[in-house]
């Protein structure tokens, strides 16, 4: 492993973000229900995956070279998963997604040491960050949106963070989560969160939900790093 890579490994383990034991709501606006969720302590990455620590791992180039520290985009669902057990692979973890032959069927285990997508409810509830209103800060202070993106993302961590240390969670980027939005309704469709560079004001809150095919990839779209404890 070049020395350059292992920074880069270096740079993602080290300064996750421990995020406390608790409970969110969490509510769906198409069927008007809502539900509450048991949150264990778990890690979080400050920022989303960048196109720099992207093409580190993959070797692969990022559909957009510019800008090395602005977070990756036009990555599917099954790109996010595959990164995630490349990165536990070359950081000596244990993968957390088996994968089947066909790549129909993908199965999470939540006792592995490996990286991840965190899940919806860790997701928001590390978003809100203690807080109770629909955004942790002042939209303009903590996030780029439609209104100041001048139509493009930006490098990450460039706006304030919330309570608990965690960039861009609103903004910038929209981040997949592990979940599945309605089986029985949408199918495989999974959920992403958070907003983006492209979103009007209204569309970047901690309770905004979106869903999309796990092959659907677009230039406001990317994720980032969990992991269990």
């Amino acid at each position: 492993m070049s020395n350059a890579t292992k920074s880069h490994l270096d740079d993602i383990d080290y300064p996750m973000v421990k995020i406390p034991a608790g409970k969110i709501q969490l509510r769906d606006d198409r069927t008007n229900s809502q539900w509450m969720a048991e949150i264990k302590p778990f890690l979080l990455a400050p920022y989303p995956v960048t196109m720099e620590l992207y093409a580190a791992i993959t070797t692969k180039a990022p559909v957009s070279s510019e800008g090395e520290q602005k977070p990756v985009v036009n990555i599917s669902w099954n790109d996010a998963i595959t990164f995630c057990n490349l990165l536990s692979q070359k950081a000596g973890l244990k993968a957390c997604y088996s994968i089947s032959d066909d790549g129909a069927n993908i199965i999470c285990d939540w006792e592995s040491d490996g990286y991840r997508l965190p899940s919806e409810a860790e997701w928001q509830y590390a978003c809100k960050a203690g807080t109770s209103t629909y955004r942790y800060g002042e939209i303009d202070k903590i996030a780029w949106y439609h209104d100041n993106s001048d139509g493009r993302s930006h490098n990450v961590g460039k706006k304030e963070p919330n309570a608990w240390g965690l960039y861009d969670m609103l903004g910038n980027v929209w981040e997949w989560c592990w979940d599945v939005y309605d089986e029985k309704v949408y199918g495989s469709y999974r959920i992403f969160r958070g907003g983006s560079w492209a979103e009007e004001e209204r569309g970047c809150g901690a309770t905004c939900r979106r869903r999309s095919h796990p092959t659907f990839s677009i230039d406001d779209l990317g994720f980032r790093l969990a992991k269990s404890l």
